[in-house]
């Protein structure tokens, strides 16, 4: 045992002298014996010495600390270092070339050198074994896995050679500061000499159901000066249209969307790939696919509007032509003999019942809906309880709220009720909606904002030009009720103009919670069916895909979360929400998870719940490439709450191989979090990676050491000294 906060010795002679005369003073005038006065002043010397030792920290070397530090070398073994970019060799080989002739002989006089592979696992390897074959890196997980395997002894560091690729998330600090210093040596080149990459491929939320579907691409070429990029998009495998993409420039990525139709009912994946150059350096990824799920069940929507109106029969008319969408209306017509409202109500019997009233008058009666459309409805419409209903169907249960109609937006409408602030505009024209990204093309006239044009729901032609032109051509409206501007994080994604030129909110969107509100604030859109051609669709194309963005994200009370991407023998976590009627949790329920294989093997898991959240997971590992079906269902008792059906593709992008340079800032990122740095790989980085290990064996050791001071044994003396003084001054009548 030793002191990490030692004192002198002639410190200590002070110290115990020190206590032997505040113990002595302690009971010099106490009306005691002498001999009593004795043993209370040993008592509270021996005490206060205690006291002083523990100040000092006893501490012990952990079994095997004292040993001769151990210095980890660790190998990315991945497929990424077999990449052949540096004079002809791999960056393996240049890695292993490494490690035998410099680091080995040069560290192994003064430290224990162990040399191990990291990539799918950590292992013990020999430099002549060092291999790129494993199928990803983890070099983040690697160096957690490798700092835990030398717990207790002294690692004054540990060497990490790689390229830098890592197909795992970064650590946190919190999560590095759990490892010793990291020293990296990046292998490979910072720029590629001669490779085409597809760097990413998305899905867009779907324009309409059956319709058209957005897949953008970004795609790259490294050592080809502005020589063009053919871009060719598959269907489940077979080739259906090729793009001549020209770059702005070496290594300038470019962009492209392609506007497909998948088939109904089936989930169908699409593939962008680019020709392999020759002598192209990583033809792995030319390629990258994405899984376009087919539509899921059937939208119900509830459509309330304060009066009778024009705009009542062609939004109708406009949702009722979409198969994906279920909508039932309630109609205000006036008040009856006995001055209550009346209303016209169209649903099926089943649901018809629950809106007598006007509105949904118990929660799980509300929450069958994913979406509520508000029309000219006015706060003495709603209750206050429905009110509040309202605003947690959006924020709990996840459903999307549609408010039009100019009496909506002012008093007696929502003004000043709990539904205000789930609005993306402020609902009082405070002098904040001047610029809201668009220019007015005239009073009550439509203009698309940067982030319009973008926006699905905005979308009504094939191209960006042809969408603009379509707003451009629509008709004025009657009035656009003026609002102030959009909350943080909403979007503008329409003007109208107003006036004296000035700009005023159209459409906004916003999240909130775990659903998502739109409004519109213009009055008569009815216009833009009656006074354009017959054969132009913009009306029921913007009404429906608004509905449909508020309406798809809306879950089911079981849902599936699965991770966006995933790799053949990558463990997976399959998450599933289980939640009652009322979209509150449930973490009472048995759910089983049901993963079809692409060869048809069907396993059967069970999702475990540990904190009674309502959120499930279970993990599984895909061994091969493939679309998977996964399947949950979850019972409370006997009682089936629900179930719920998506598809998985794995290995639609090689992680290993994307952006296949020396990642740099990866690698500094990691030894900056640990306390590390990058040292090149050579004889002088050598030299200065053996003075930082020097300077680093004295550290080792000390977080090494085992307090002794903080033990229950050592509380247990204190207490027990104290509690022995205290005994003997009641029985010998001191107080």
């Amino acid at each position: 045992m030793t002191f990490a906060n030692p004192l002198p010795w002639w410190a200590l002679v002070v110290v115990l002298a020190g206590v032997v005369l505040l113990g002595h003073l302690a009971y010099s005038r106490a009306a005691v014996g002498r001999p009593r006065r004795l043993v209370l002043g040993g008592l509270r010397a021996v005490t206060l010495f205690t006291l002083v030792v523990i100040l000092m920290r006893p501490v012990r070397m952990a079994e095997g600390a004292g040993g001769r530090a151990v210095v980890p070398i660790l190998v990315d073994s991945s497929r990424s270092m077999g990449i052949v970019d540096a004079a002809g060799m791999p960056r393996i080989g240049r890695a292993r070339e490494f490690v035998t002739r410099e680091l080995v002989p040069r560290l192994a006089q003064e430290f224990d050198v162990e040399v191990l592979a990291i990539g799918e696992s950590v292992r013990a390897a020999t430099p002549s074994a060092l291999a790129a074959a494993d199928r990803r890196s983890e070099v983040a997980g690697g160096l957690r896995t490798a700092a835990e395997r030398y717990r207790g002894r002294p690692v004054p560091g540990m060497i990490l050679l790689s390229d830098g690729g890592d197909t795992e998330p970064l650590p946190s600090s919190e999560d590095a500061g759990t490892t010793p210093p990291v020293f990296a040596f990046g292998f490979g080149s910072v720029t590629v000499a001669n490779d085409r990459e597809i760097l990413s491929e998305t899905v867009a939320d779907p324009i309409l159901d059956d319709s058209r579907v957005d897949i953008d691409v970004t795609a790259v070429s490294h050592g080809q000066g502005t020589e063009p990029l053919a871009l060719g998009l598959l269907e489940n495998g077979r080739p259906i249209e090729v793009r001549r993409v020209v770059p702005a420039g070496d290594g300038i990525p470019v962009h492209q969307r392609f506007h497909v139709t998948p088939a109904h009912g089936v989930a169908t994946i699409y593939t962008v790939e680019v020709p392999v150059a020759g002598g192209e350096l990583v033809p792995e990824n030319n390629s990258r696919s994405v899984l376009v799920p087919p539509a899921a069940r059937l939208r119900r929507v509830l459509f309330a509007e304060g009066a009778p109106g024009f705009e009542h029969s062609f939004l109708k008319r406009a949702w009722s032509a979409d198969a994906g969408l279920e909508v039932d209306s309630i109609v205000r017509k006036g008040k009856n003999d006995q001055g209550k409202d009346t209303f016209y109500i169209q649903a099926p019997g089943a649901r018809s019942a629950a809106l007598v009233s006007g509105f949904p008058q118990r929660m799980e009666d509300l929450c069958a809906y994913d979406a509520l459309v508000l029309a000219n409805v006015e706060s003495s419409q709603l209750t206050q309880s429905a009110l509040q209903a309202t605003r947690a169907f959006v924020a709990r249960r996840g459903g999307g709220l549609l408010v039009l109609g100019t009496r909506s937006f002012g008093r007696p409408g929502l003004a000043g009720t709990p539904l205000e602030d789930v609005l993306p505009l402020h609902l009082s024209d405070r002098g904040d909606a001047a610029a809201m990204g668009g220019s007015s093309r005239g009073v009550n006239l439509v203009s698309l904002t940067a982030a319009g044009e973008s926006h699905p729901v905005m979308q009504l032609g094939e191209s960006g030009a042809d969408t603009r032109r379509k707003w451009d051509s629509a008709p004025a409206l009657a009035f656009v009720a003026p609002l102030g501007g959009p909350r943080p994080g909403a979007s503008v994604l329409a003007v109208a103009g107003g006036p004296g030129g000035t700009s005023q909110p159209l459409v906004a969107v916003q999240r909130y919670g775990e659903g998502r509100a739109m409004v519109f604030t213009g009055e008569a859109a009815w216009r833009w069916r009656m006074l354009l051609p017959s054969s132009d669709r913009s009306y029921e194309t913007f009404w429906r895909q608004a509905l449909r963005w508020l309406a798809l994200p809306a879950p089911s009370p079981v849902a599936l979360v699965l991770p966006a991407a995933a790799s053949p023998g990558e463990s997976l976590t399959v998450r599933v929400r289980v939640r009652t009627p009322v979209f509150e949790p449930a973490g009472d329920a048995a759910v089983d998870v049901f993963v079809t294989f692409p060869g048809g093997r069907v396993d059967r898991l069970h999702a475990s719940n540990t904190d009674g959240s309502g959120d499930y997971a279970v993990g599984f590992t895909p061994a091969q490439a493939g679309m998977y079906r996964i399947a949950a269902e979850a019972r409370r008792g006997s009682t089936l709450s629900g179930s719920a059906t998506t598809s998985l593709l794995v290995g639609g992008a090689d992680s290993e191989m994307s952006d296949p340079r020396l990642n740099t800032h990866a690698l500094a990122r990691l030894v900056r979090l640990s306390g590390g740095r990058v040292i090149e790989p050579s004889e002088g980085g050598t030299g200065d990676l053996l003075l930082a290990l020097r300077g680093g064996v004295a550290a080792a050791r000390l977080s090494n050491m085992q307090d002794v001071w903080n033990t229950g044994p050592a509380f247990g003396l204190i207490v027990l000294l104290l509690a022995t003084e205290w005994v003997l001054r009641r029985r010998w009548g001191l107080r």
